[in-house]
C-alpha cells in the first residue's frame, strides 16, 4: 500500500503526525500558566480543567482504537451484527457513568479507581483492583492495540513489527511528553480525523458498489450459495437465546456487566471524567460520548458489509478468510487521492489515541497505587518519572503476550476482546455497583467476592487456552467441558450472580464500615429519594435512550430486514 500512495496521501499522513506532536507539545508546555515543573495533578489529571466537549471526544477516541475499528468492520464482513450491539449498549452505560458514578468519583477527590475502592472498602480491595487492572491492560488493551495496528501497517506494505514499533514510539513520545493533558487534547483532534476518514470509506464504498440497493441485491444474490450467510444476518442485532455466539439474553443482560466494568470502573476510561472542571462538564462529556458511540454501526460495521459485497462481485482484493482486513482493504482499494491519506490517518489516529490512553492510565495506576504507597515521600518530579518508566515496561510485557492472544482469537479481534472482558469484569462490577447503594456491604464481602470471581474467570480463560492449544483433552461430559460450552456472555451473567451472592453473604458475616467514613462514596437516603427535575442534561439523556431504542428496532426482525 505504501508504494501505491500518492505524494499527497503521504503528505497528509506526515501533516497528521506533525499536528498531533505539536498539539502535545503545546498543551504540555505552552498552555500551562505556571511554567515551573509539572506536578502529578497536571500530568495525570490534566490539571482538572477539561470541558465537556474535550471529555466526550476523548472518551470516544480513546475507546475507538484500531482494534475496535478493524474488529467491528470484520464483524460486518462475517455477518456478525450482534457485535455492533456492544457499541450501542455502551451509550446506555455512559449514561450510568455520568449520572451514578461520576459524582462519587469527583467528590471523593481520587486519582485512580483503586483509591476509590480503598475509601469504600479496604486497602486489600485497592491492591486487588490495581493488579487486575494492570493485567487487563496487558491482555485486553496494549497487546491488542499493538496487534491491530500491525494489521493496518501490513496493508501499507510495512512489516508487522516495524509498523507497530513506529506507532509505539510516536505515541509513547507525546504521552510521556505531556501526560493526560496531551492525551485528551490529541484525542479530541483524532476523534474527528477518525470520523472523517471512516465516513469517507463508507460513502465511497457505497458509491463503488452502486448504492445501498445495489449492495442489498448483491447480498441477496450471494445468499443463494449455501456457504454464504443470509441477508438478515447482516442487519439483525438479536439472535435466539440458544445461539452459540451472541444470544439475545447474553447481549441484553451480560453485555451491560462488561460495560459497567469498562465504562464505569476502569481507569482507562474514567480518568477522562476525573479531569473535568466540575460534575456538570463530566456528565455532559459522558452524554456526548454516548451519542458518538452510536456512530460505529454506520462507519465501522456497514463498511465491513460493503467490503463483503464488493468481494462477492470481485471488485475488491480482499480474502473472506481474514475478515478483519475488510476496512484496510477498502482504503487501499478505491479511495481517491487525498482521502486515502486521510483514512489511513484516521486508522493511525485510532491506534495512537487508544494506545496513548492505555499508556497514561496504566502509568497512573502503577505510580499512585504501587510506587507512592511504597515511597510516600516521593517528590512530584519523581512520580512523573516513575509513570514514564512504567509505560516502557508494560509495552515490553504486552509484546510478549501477543503469541498467546493469537491462540484465543478464534472469532476475530472483537470477539477476543469481549470474551476476555467477560471473565474479568463481573466481580468488579458487582463490588462497585452494590457498594454505592448498600452501606452494609463491607470489605470482607468485597475481597472474597473479588478473588473468588477472579478465580472462576481465570479458570475459564486458562482452560479455554489449554483446550485450543491441544495441551489438555477434556471429557465431553466433564465439568470443565460443560463450563467451556457455556456462552461467554451467559458465563458473565452467572459469574456476576455468583459474585453478588458471595458479596452479600460474607458482608453479613463481617462488620460494616462506619457511616461517617462512607459519606463521599455511597448514596445517602436523601440522594436515593430522587425527585424529577427537568434540565438540559435530563433532556439529552432521554434523547440518547430514544436513539438507542430506535437503532434496536431498525436492526431487528421488525425493522430493516422485514
Amino acid at each position: 500500500m505504501l508504494g501505491s500512495l500518492h505524494f499527497i496521501d503521504i503528505s497528509i499522513i506526515l501533516i497528521y503526525f506533525a499536528i498531533i506532536l505539536w498539539i502535545a507539545w503545546w498543551v504540555s508546555r505552552g498552555s500551562r500558566k505556571n511554567k515551573g515543573p509539572r506536578d502529578s495533578k497536571d500530568y495525570f489529571l490534566a490539571g482538572k480543567t477539561a470541558g465537556w466537549f474535550v471529555i466526550g471526544a476523548s472518551l470516544f477516541s480513546s475507546n475507538i482504537g484500531s482494534e475496535i475499528i478493524i474488529g467491528v468492520s470484520g464483524a460486518g464482513a462475517r455477518a456478525e451484527m450482534p457485535q455492533a450491539n456492544f457499541e450501542i449498549i455502551a451509550a446506555l452505560i455512559l449514561i450510568l457513568l455520568g449520572w451514578v458514578f461520576v459524582p462519587f468519583y469527583l467528590r471523593s477527590g481520587v486519582y485512580t479507581m483503586p483509591e476509590f475502592l480503598e475509601i469504600r472498602y479496604s486497602k486489600a480491595c485497592r491492591n486487588y483492583l490495581s493488579v487486575v487492572s494492570v493485567l487487563a491492560y496487558v491482555i485486553t488493551k496494549i497487546s491488542l492495540i499493538i496487534f491491530a495496528g500491525a494489521l493496518v501497517f501490513e496493508t501499507m506494505g510495512i512489516s508487522f513489527w516495524t509498523g507497530a514499533i513506529i506507532t509505539i514510539v510516536a505515541t509513547g513520545f507525546y504521552t510521556v511528553l505531556g501526560g493526560l493533558k496531551a492525551v485528551i487534547y490529541t484525542d479530541m483532534i483524532q476523534a474527528f480525523i477518525l470520523l472523517a476518514g471512516t465516513g469517507a470509506v463508507t460513502y465511497f464504498g457505497l458509491m463503488e458498489i452502486g448504492g445501498w440497493d445495489a449492495m442489498m441485491n448483491t447480498l441477496a444474490e450471494s445468499a443463494t450459495k449455501p456457504e454464504n450467510p443470509p441477508v438478515e444476518k447482516f442487519f439483525n442485532l438479536w439472535r435466539p437465546s440458544d445461539d452459540t455466539s451472541y444470544p439475545w439474553t447474553g447481549m441484553l443482560f451480560g453485555a451491560p456487566i462488561l460495560g459497567v466494568w469498562y465504562w464505569c470502573t476502569d481507569q482507562f476510561i474514567v480518568q477522562r471524567t476525573l479531569s473535568a472542571k466540575d460534575i456538570s462538564n463530566a456528565r455532559r462529556g459522558t452524554l456526548f460520548a454516548g451519542f458518538l458511540k452510536l456512530l460505529p454501526v454506520f462507519i465501522f460495521f456497514i463498511p465491513g458489509v460493503i467490503a463483503y459485497a464488493l468481494a462477492q462481485k470481485g471488485m475488491l482484493n480482499f480474502s473472506l478468510d481474514n475478515p478483519d482486513q475488510a476496512l484496510p482493504a477498502m482504503i487501499n482499494g478505491f479511495l481517491p487521492i487525498g482521502l486515502k491519506g486521510l483514512a489511513i490517518s484516521g486508522l493511525l489516529a485510532a491506534l495512537m489515541s487508544s494506545l496513548s490512553s492505555a499508556f497514561n492510565s496504566s502509568s497512573t495506576l502503577i505510580t499512585f497505587v504501587f510506587y507512592k504507597q511504597w515511597k510516600p515521600q516521593a517528590s512530584e518530579k519523581e512520580l512523573v518519572w516513575v509513570g514514564q518508566i512504567a509505560t516502557l515496561v508494560l509495552v515490553v510485557v504486552s509484546f510478549l503476550w501477543i503469541p498467546f492472544m493469537k491462540t484465543l482469537m478464534g472469532g476475530g479481534l472483537f470477539h477476543y476482546l469481549q470474551s476476555v472482558q467477560a471473565y474479568i469484569s463481573p466481580p468488579i462490577a458487582a463490588v462497585f455497583l452494590f457498594g454505592l447503594f448498600f452501606k452494609w456491604i463491607n470489605a470482607k464481602g468485597a475481597i472474597v467476592a473479588l478473588w473468588s470471581g477472579f478465580a472462576l474467570g481465570m479458570l475459564r480463560l486458562v482452560t479455554e487456552y489449554l483446550s485450543k492449544e491441544g495441551i489438555i483433552d477434556l471429557a465431553p461430559s466433564g465439568l470443565l467441558q460443560i463450563m467451556l460450552d457455556i456462552n461467554f456472555l451467559h458465563y458473565a451473567i452467572y459469574l456476576f450472580i455468583f459474585s453478588v451472592l458471595v458479596l452479600m453473604i460474607f458482608s453479613k458475616m463481617g462488620t460494616p464500615k462506619r457511616s461517617d467514613l462512607l459519606e463521599l462514596v455511597t448514596f445517602s437516603k436523601e440522594e436515593l429519594n430522587v425527585k424529577f427535575k427537568w434540565s438540559t442534561d435530563v433532556g439529552l439523556t432521554i434523547l440518547l435512550i430514544a436513539c438507542v431504542l430506535f437503532l434496536w428496532f431498525i436492526f431487528s426482525p421488525l425493522g430493516l430486514i422485514s
